[in-house]
């Protein structure tokens, strides 16, 4: 038997029965993760995600399944025990001659485990004072939350804020805001809070559906999840991207059932509508998609199962400059 398969089987059959070995180095642990970026070429644009964290979501908050359902669905996919984890995700694309933030995330508003979008944009090679655009889905505060710093002081000096005109309207109304809930409206006054220094200087903006907002960045209607919630459609030298938002926070389920809302949904049936809508185009289509709540980069494909059911297919890890086919 050759040396180093004699040796190989010796470690294995000592890891096996719990055998001690000799220890070959003293090199503590480091209990730190990467950088959260991941960086690809679309066309001419370069994309970066950026991981802004991740919350733990009880899965009572989806709707229109049985808990055994749901259990079945999330253990299929290894997860969900006993909280199933939602990623929070931007995007930064520069076309070359505009850098545009796709959302800001959440700062610290939902507590430590999120609040990392500046913190790996600076890691990305990239300044908040470099951004001169940022197109906003929606204006949950896990998406809008990092514009401002953590004394409400605006974090992007020379960027114009894009809003979806019907999101705009809906969330800074004070009339709305009055009609809601009592439990829903420090939403609303937070969303006001955050938007203000903004609105003073002049640099949000409102948008309608369908407008190109820089060349190659085109916004495109995706309401349900809230009535103004927008995906972006990225396209540049024939490659598209689809940079949907909200359309998904619970991969493991969503994807093979569609019709599962989520309690935030403010129109719970036009958000399955719209999901099924999108989930069908984008498999037919074979483009890529990026997604705020998919598990980080939150980049890939749509795959359809039959049936209305769908599977989510992640990216593979690629060089950047892109090696060279051979």
């Amino acid at each position: 038997m050759p040396t180093f398969l004699r040796h190989l089987l010796t470690v294995a059959g000592a890891a096996l029965f719990g055998l001690a070995l000799p220890a070959h180095a003293d090199a503590p642990m480091v209990p730190s993760q990467v950088p959260g970026y991941y960086r690809m070429q679309l066309g001419e644009f370069e994309v970066t995600a950026l991981y802004d964290g991740a919350l733990d979501l009880d899965a009572s908050v989806l709707k229109n399944a049985s808990a055994a359902d749901l259990q079945r669905l999330l253990s299929r996919m290894f997860v969900g025990n006993p909280k199933m984890q939602t990623a929070v995700n931007a995007f930064l694309v520069n076309t070359g001659g505009h850098l545009v933030l796709v959302d800001a995330g959440a700062a610290k508003l939902f507590g430590p485990s999120l609040g990392f979008v500046l913190q790996n944009m600076h890691a990305a090679g990239y300044a908040p004072s470099q951004v001169d655009t940022i197109v906003i889905t929606h204006l949950h505060a896990d998406h809008m939350g990092g514009l401002n710093d953590a004394n409400g002081q605006p974090v992007f000096p020379k960027a114009r804020i894009l809003v979806a005109q019907a999101e705009s309207d809906f969330w800074l109304s004070q009339q709305i805001a009055d009609a809601a809930p009592a439990k829903h409206q420090p939403y609303f006054k937070r969303v006001r809070d955050l938007a203000a220094p903004y609105l003073a200087s002049g640099q949000w903006q409102t948008f309608a559906a369908g407008s190109m907002l820089v060349p190659g960045v085109r916004s495109v209607a995706a309401n349900g999840h809230t009535p103004g919630h927008t995906a972006y459609a990225i396209e540049s030298a024939g490659q598209k991207l689809l940079i949907w938002g909200d359309l998904v926070h619970a991969h493991a389920v969503q994807f093979a059932r569609p019709d599962v809302s989520i309690e935030y949904d403010v129109d719970q049936k036009q958000a399955v509508a719209m999901r099924r809508s999108i989930m069908k185009a984008m498999a037919a289509s074979r483009s890529l998609v990026a997604g705020m709540h998919l598990p980080f980069p939150g980049i890939g494909h749509v795959r359809a199962e039959g049936h209305g059911a769908y599977s989510w297919v992640p990216i593979e890890f690629a060089p950047l400059p892109a090696a060279p086919m051979k």
